[in-house]
């Protein structure tokens, strides 16, 4: 749970950027609500800035915490893509909690792709206030395994040597993978803008998940700690295909706080920073409204939450 601190500032821990503590001295100091904001592979927490800035509006204070290590640009990223290899999804989840524990409110949580994975464990640790998990990776006891999924995944899968290695897509697995529902001036501009390496390990947990009993991609579907959940999914991802994120949905809904899912038509896996990412943004921000008042008061839902 964050940490309230009575002199209103944070106190950064070794592995917190300078970047990620302005952005939480912000939030602290602003009296918003914080809303947390978690990339996926392949991406920087850049991704997020129409996403922050529409949220910002609305009354928020966006955080986007980094992953352990990443370059603050795109530019930085392809000039060292080394950087990215080894980070676990532990490392992820344990960094992420750490940024969170600096804020003076428990935050809304939001993550897209292995973000979204992120944002089941650490409403898992009861961190967040409400959950957006879009288009999100697989946890243990999610069991289909798509054909699209699979060839998405295949440019990682394919060599064990890559669990230690960071991993660029090409822009033709890029276009399957992320933007199989776009045009191709749109996907190659995609690609251009937002395409980082990533960490072979992380993927590979994910899909090892249910060999693995040990596996850091599990969460407690069932956890009274969870808080309200809402899973996205695109219609026509190919990386994270509906069956996965419905598969997710019926583990999650036994949970005994509000789990909703909704499909998005005509999307694929960027629908996040593609042409159309506010319609699944506003769609994000209706449903924490519902629970998180940007003035970080208890909305309607909650009271009646808690009266019950």
């Amino acid at each position: 749970m964050a940490t309230a601190r009575s002199n209103g500032s944070a106190t950064a821990t070794p592995t917190i950027t300078e970047r990620e503590t302005r952005q939480v001295e912000r939030a602290n100091g602003s009296g918003k609500a914080p809303v947390v904001f978690i990339h996926g592979l392949w991406l920087l927490p850049s991704s997020w800035d129409n996403w922050a800035t529409l949220f910002e509006e609305a009354g928020y204070a966006a955080v986007t915490p980094s992953w352990p290590d990443d370059p603050e640009t795109v530019e930085e990223a392809r000039a060292n893509p080394d950087v990215f290899a080894k980070k676990t999804l532990g490392q992820i989840a344990d960094h992420t909690a750490d940024v969170i524990g600096m804020l003076d409110e428990k935050p809304a949580v939001m993550g897209h792709s292995t973000g979204g994975l992120l944002t089941y464990m650490i409403a898992d640790r009861g961190l967040s206030a409400a959950s957006v998990a879009i288009d999100p990776g697989p946890f243990r006891g999610v069991l289909p395994l798509p054909i699209s999924a699979l060839r998405s995944a295949g440019p990682v899968l394919k060599n064990p040597l890559n669990r230690g290695r960071a991993i660029t897509l090409t822009l033709e697995q890029f276009k399957y993978g992320w933007a199989n529902a776009l045009s191709e001036e749109e996907a190659r501009q995609l690609y251009e803008t937002y395409h980082v390496a990533a960490p072979g390990v992380a993927l590979m947990q994910m899909a090892n998940a249910n060999l693995n009993p040990f596996t850091e991609a599990k969460v407690d579907p069932k956890n009274p700690d969870r808080g309200p959940l809402l899973i996205i999914d695109g219609e026509k991802d190919h990386t994270v295909p509906w069956a996965i994120a419905n598969a997710a949905y019926k583990k999650q809904r036994h949970n005994e706080a509000v789990t909703e899912i909704e499909k998005i038509p005509n999307r694929g896996h960027a629908l996040t920073i593609d042409h159309g990412w506010r319609e699944v943004a506003e769609k994000a921000l209706s449903f924490v409204k519902r629970f998180v008042a940007p003035d970080g008061n208890k909305t309607s839902q909650q009271r009646q939450a808690g009266d019950a």
